[in-house]
């Protein structure tokens, strides 16, 4: 079988040593060098309480590092190096050398080998085709195979194994060198006798002691014993112990014993040991002597008692008595006629009767009686009075007692006052009792006490007892200074309380209708007179009287009256409502009241030193003055309290009446007197009434554009760009703690210049000929309505047209020869002109007969359009000039509509320098809100033609008047009439 070294717990078993303390370790499989890749499981063994989590393991895997600590029982490893364990505070255990080896021939070992194990030593190929192994020791062969087995290994199997290998065909491999050193499965054993030196009849144990291996501590063994050469009691038994229940002189002889294990394969015999009989002689009377050699011993003293033999055996037993009450035992082993000794300090309990005992087995010997006697010295009396109370009344029988807690009789007692002797007293034992001093009491007897206790050994003194002897007071006398009846708040009052007579200390109490304002104590007559001095208020106004006690009852006076007469206090002024802010309209009260002050109490109520009420007249409560509130009723107010002792003022107490805001007004501001794209609008919102701070909101078609707070009340502003979007109605709100107000809206509408347009030219074919009608057509991509367009050939007019909603416009002509060249168009909206590319056209001439007839209608139609353009502009340039020289189509002039879009900022063109505000009023609050813009603009320097191109050009300077019916929608804006 495989030797698999393992560790059980090391319980102490008779006759073996003490187990050791240090854990081992076990391995799975057994051996200490293994193949790369495989895995040993490593146990602690030897500590089942422990739990795994508290088993540590040390792996020690370079010398030059630290351990690394590794926790769990058992441990499965893949690495080489040194390993340890430990459980919780055990000492570590004996390191393990595991070796994961790459070789291509190991030897595997056991760990550790004892003597009487069945071995296998195992070698093992990396390489299958390795073959014709052979096992070596100390360089000498023994067999051929891939294992070696030793059945009973003893010391002769110590020694260096390894084993060869050969490899086909020219090759061996040697293995690494096993070192198997036979171990002792447990030591010799030893033979003990106790007692080492038995005595006829004594009762002797034979114990046979030997200790196994901690790693066979699991091995059963067996004792048998031997005397001389015979086997004693029944032979092999599990127990090392042997006894001799009663060893007689023939029992003398030489004995031995065996150990070995169950098998009897491995036995061990111990060395022999001799049992000499001895013979006892019996003690002689013991003799007891007490150190020192005196009758009397004060407590206190040392006192030694001595007992000794002079003749017996060892070991000798003594035993010390008091009144046959052991004291104490001692046992003497190995000296002759030794004197035995007990010391102890003596006290009152130590009197009495000594004697000793002295006993070696034949039984006892006594010595004689000794007697002694302890004196004890009095303790400290305790001097008490009866009955127990300090003070004590003049005429009372009063009893004295003198005590001690302990001394030896007879005791003499000694009354003493002020170091005078009263009496003298001795008590001859505890059965006297106590002797007491009686003597009724006058004043003289007030004094201290004492008394003294005395046996022999020096008096001892008692505490001192005070005694007051006292005389009860006469009723007191209780008197005022200033003596008034009637005195002013604020005044100082000295009250005196005064007795004829009576013993000190005397306490004194002043005390107002039955509350005590203070108490005084005397303690004798040279303190004189201490009177309770306080300054006047109205709750002093009550009767007043005066106790005095010393211990035997108080006495009381008679009582006496005092009036005070207390002014007003400062008022204090409270709103109710109970806030310092109210809302313009609500009802305040104004309440004034004082806290002292004898009635009647006269009060007035101001507001910025200026009377608000007429006087009111109240006792108790104060007084009220109530009124509704407007925004000038903000400020301080104040109230005064009189009762003819002068007037006196409250604190200022500041209102603030919060007043909601007004309907807010909107106005816009733009930078010319109609609103273009990219221009900077600025709206203005004010609330002319309403508490500040007040929180403006603006609104474009109902949605927020941003907000902005007046700390201090007044208009706020708020500015952006101008994009097409911003279009449409605008509004703001104000609002404060109070609520909020929202204004009229104003539309706006957002003027975008025109771009530069696009000319397109159509014709019948592709190549234009004489007598085709060409169609010219203009549009601006972007601008708002209405647009003018005007059509050139070669930089000269051929007419114009509008479009009034938007959008482009065509103009039809009847090509002649003439007609060939470049042509281009300009549209206009009145904030500035633009002009389309050029775009060349080529007119093909007809044949002859065709020319006439051809030519002639081109030239009517010519001339009929002439005229038409010129009936045109001639009415054009005389509206205009009605109009004040402002197109009919002037975007200002038509409602705008109202985009819900952000709006989009344009500017209107450079010769306009117009500085428009739109604002919007509502005085009343009707339903009519009158609207107005304002520009103004510099004149011409130049007379204005009828031309179009002069036309266009012409600066207006209209003033419009609107009038917008107000709504909660979107606003209207009707134009009026111009206005020159």
């Amino acid at each position: 079988m495989l030797l698999w070294p393992t560790l059980l717990v090391l319980a102490p078993v008779i006759g073996q040593f003490a187990p050791a303390l240090k854990p081992v370790i076990s391995l799975h499989p057994p051996w200490t060098i293994v193949s790369q890749g495989q895995t040993v499981d490593l146990t602690c063994n030897g500590f089942h309480s422990y739990t795994p989590e508290k088993i540590k393991w040390y792996h020690l895997y370079h010398e030059k590092q630290l351990p690394r600590e590794i926790l769990g029982n058992p441990i499965r490893v893949n690495e080489s190096g040194q390993y340890r364990c430990q459980a919780q505070d055990s000492p570590q255990s004996n390191p393990v050398s595991l070796v994961f080896s790459s070789a291509p021939l190991i030897l595997q070992a056991p760990l550790s080998v004892f003597e009487g194990d069945f071995v296998v030593l195992r070698c093992q190929a990396k390489k299958k085709e390795m073959l014709n192994i052979a096992f070596f020791k100390d360089d000498k062969k023994l067999s051929k195979s891939s294992n070696f087995s030793i059945y009973h290994a003893n010391l002769k199997d110590n020694g260096a194994y390894k084993c060869i290998g050969y490899e086909k065909p020219c090759c061996s491999v040697s293995s690494n060198t096993a070192i198997i050193q036979v171990e002792e499965l447990f030591s010799r054993p030893v033979l003990t006798v106790s007692p080492h030196q038995p005595a006829n009849g004594d009762q002797v144990t034979l114990t046979c002691e030997t200790q196994l291996a901690p790693q066979r501590s699991d091995v059963q063994l067996q004792f048998r014993f031997f005397k001389d050469n015979s086997i004693l009691g029944s032979g092999w038994s599990r127990l090392p112990d042997f006894q001799i229940s009663s060893i007689r002189t023939k029992d003398s002889g030489s004995y031995w014993c065996e150990a070995g294990t169950v098998t009897e394969r491995i036995k061990k015999q111990s060395l022999r040991s001799k049992i000499n009989m001895r013979s006892i002689v019996p003690v002689s009377a013991p003799v007891l002597t007490l150190y020192p050699a005196k009758a009397k011993f004060r407590e206190g003293d040392m006192m030694t008692l001595r007992c000794q033999v002079w003749k017996g055996s060892f070991p000798i037993t003594y035993q010390f008595f008091h009144e046959d009450v052991l004291l104490k035992k001692i046992t003497s082993l190995y000296t002759y006629w030794i004197e035995n000794s007990v010391s102890f300090s003596l006290s009152a309990e130590n009197s009495g009767n000594y004697y000793c005992t002295a006993d070696n087995g034949l039984g006892p010997q006594r010595s004689k009686t000794v007697s002694l006697s302890v004196i004890v010295p009095v303790s400290a009396p305790v001097l008490t009075l009866h009955p127990a109370e300090a003070k004590v009344r003049e005429g009372d029988i009063v009893t004295l007692y003198c005590e001690v807690q302990k001394g030896s009789f007879p005791i003499t007692y000694q009354f003493l006052r002020e170091g005078v002797v009263l009496k003298t007293v001795t008590f001859q034992s505890a059965s006297w009792g106590r002797r007491p001093v009686t003597f009724s009491l006058t004043a003289m007897h007030s004094r201290n006490y004492y008394c003294t206790a005395d046996n022999g050994l020096g008096p001892q003194r008692s505490e001192a007892v005070s005694l007051s002897v006292i005389v009860p007071v006469s009723a007191p006398v209780l008197t005022l200074h200033p003596a008034e009846a009637k005195v002013r708040e604020g005044d100082i009052v000295t009250l005196y309380c005064e007795v004829q007579k009576g013993s000190f200390p005397i306490t004194y109490q002043f005390l107002r209708e039955g509350v005590v304002l203070k108490t005084v104590t005397f303690q004798s007559a040279s303190w004189g007179r201490r009177p309770v001095t306080f300054s006047l208020t109205a709750m002093h106004s009550r009767n007043y009287y005066c106790t005095a006690d010393n211990g035997l009852g108080p006495q009381r006076s008679e009582a006496v009256s005092l009036s005070v007469i207390v002014p007003v206090s400062a008022p204090v002024l409270t709103l109710r409502p109970a806030k310092t802010t109210v809302r313009e309209g609500e009802m305040v009260t104004l309440h004034c009241e004082s806290q002292t002050g004898s009635p009647p109490i006269w009060y007035e109520f101001y507001h910025k030193d200026v009377l608000l009420g007429p006087r009111s007249a109240s006792s108790w409560g104060g007084a009220s003055f109530s009124l509704y509130v407007t925004a000038e009723h903000s400020g301080n107010y104040y109230c005064k309290a009189d009762n003819d002792f002068g007037p006196q003022h409250s604190e200022a107490l500041h209102l603030f009446v919060s007043v909601p805001v007004s309907r807010p007004v909107l106005t816009l501001q733009t930078p010319k007197a109609q609103a273009v794209v990219g221009d900077m609008l600025e709206l203005h919102c004010e609330a002319l009434r309403g508490s500040p701070p007040i929180l403006y909101r603006f609104y474009h078609e109902h949605v927020i554009l941003g907000n902005n707070s007046a700390l201090s009340g007044g208009d706020v502003s708020f500015t952006f760009f101008l994009t097409t979007e911003h279009s449409g109605s605008y509004s703001c709100e104000a609002s404060n703690m109070l609520g909020a107000q929202h204004s009229d809206m104003v539309i706006l509408k957002v003027t975008v210049p025109v771009s530069p347009p696009v000319l397109t030219l159509q014709t019948p074919r592709a190549q234009a000929v004489v007598g085709d009608v060409l169609e010219l057509h203009c549009e601006a991509l972007r601008g708002s309505p209405p647009i003018w367009y005007w059509f050139y050939h070669e930089d000269v007019t051929l007419g114009n047209s509008s479009a009034p909603h938007g959008g482009g416009a065509s103009f039809n002509l009847s090509l002649t020869i003439e007609h060939s060249g470049n042509y281009s168009c300009e549209a206009d909206n009145g904030l500035g002109a633009q002009r389309s590319e050029a775009v060349t056209l080529f007119v093909q001439g007809l044949a002859e007969h065709r020319s006439d007839p051809v030519a002639t209608g081109v030239t009517c139609g010519l001339l009929s359009m002439v005229g038409l353009a010129t009936g045109v502009l001639l009415f054009y340039c005389w509206f205009s000039r009605k109009a004040g020289e402002r197109p009919t189509s002037d975007p200002s002039r038509s409602p705008s509509n109202l985009s819900p879009q952000e709006p989009t900022y344009h500017n209107v063109p450079a010769w306009i320098e117009l500085q428009p505000v739109y604002s919007n009023v509502n005085p009343r609050g009707g339903d009519v809100v009158y609207s107005e813009v304002r520009s103004s603009q510099e004149k011409n320097k130049h007379a204005a033609t009828c031309s179009s191109q002069h036309l266009r050009k012409k600066e207006p300077s209209v003033i419009y008047s609107q009038v917008k019916v107000a709504s909660t929608g979107p606003q209207i804006l009707a134009a009026s009439a111009p206005h020159r």
